[in-house]
């Protein structure tokens, strides 16, 4: 399938100041490429004085639901729908670097400030994860599925989450398929065949296994040039774990 654009704001300094957040061609390709077709559309390009339109392939969720209430700040002035999307930019980049308690605690102010980010906060999800609050993590993903059953990645991390509490038999068919789906030898499926292997081995409590294939993931091409924010949670996952992956 032809892959479509990113769904993940990229995060600078400049992101965190900058507001509305600029939309580029050279976005890096998403981790939803494998699974949603690229076909003409037209998106707005938001503004304080002007709206103008360009073609473009289809919009993720992840790309523009989290600015959908800075949409509705641009037209209405609200300021707490713009501080939760700030909050949001900020928890994503205290995650990359490393610290994950500090990117839940900004994800969990936008949700106080914006009660209707939470069914979109998918990186929530992964912060609650990686601090061993699975149940939460369960509910947070099952929020995101329900606005999306077709949304592959939450229902893996739903079950990622579950497994931890429950065991893992339902939760390996869909492992396997969904890295058996990795099979064209590309960067960026090599990337996600590694780091969902090992994300698979280490819910089967196979830490060698485990951290084999997610140390592959962060030392494969991708994993290392990318500004996926999966390429960045590979990267904190083996720090979670002191796993080295020089």
């Amino acid at each position: 399938m032809e892959a479509t654009w990113v769904s993940k704001f990229p995060l600078s300094s400049a992101a965190l100041t900058n507001y509305p957040p600029p939309f580029t061609a050279s976005l890096p390709i998403s981790r939803r490429t494998l699974f949603r077709s690229s076909e003409s559309r037209h998106w707005v390009s938001y503004g304080i004085h002007s709206v103008t339109h360009y073609p473009f392939p289809k919009l993720t969720r992840r790309l523009f639901l989290p600015s959908v209430s800075g949409i509705w700040d641009a037209i209405t002035g609200g300021d707490k729908a713009r501080e939760a999307v700030l909050a949001v930019r900020r928890g994503m980049l205290l995650f990359r670097q490393g610290d994950v308690v500090g990117s839940l605690a900004e994800f969990d102010k936008a949700i106080e400030l914006d009660p209707r980010q939470k069914a979109y906060m998918w990186q929530r999800g992964l912060s609650l994860y990686y601090l061993d609050r699975f149940e939460e993590g369960a509910e947070q993903f099952r929020l995101d599925v329900a606005m999306n059953p077709n949304d592959t990645e939450e229902s893996i991390w739903c079950f990622l989450c579950e497994a931890q509490l429950f065991g893992v038999h339902e939760a390996r068919k869909r492992f396997l398929e969904f890295a058996a789906a990795f099979s064209n030898g590309r960067e960026n499926e090599y990337f996600y065949a590694s780091l969902y292997t090992g994300l698979y081995h280490e819910c089967q409590k196979e830490a060698d296994s485990a951290k084999f294939h997610l140390v592959a993931a962060c030392k494969s091409v991708y994993g290392k040039k990318s500004d996926d924010y999966m390429a960045s949670l590979a990267k904190v996952h083996c720090q979670c774990r002191n796993w080295s992956i020089d």
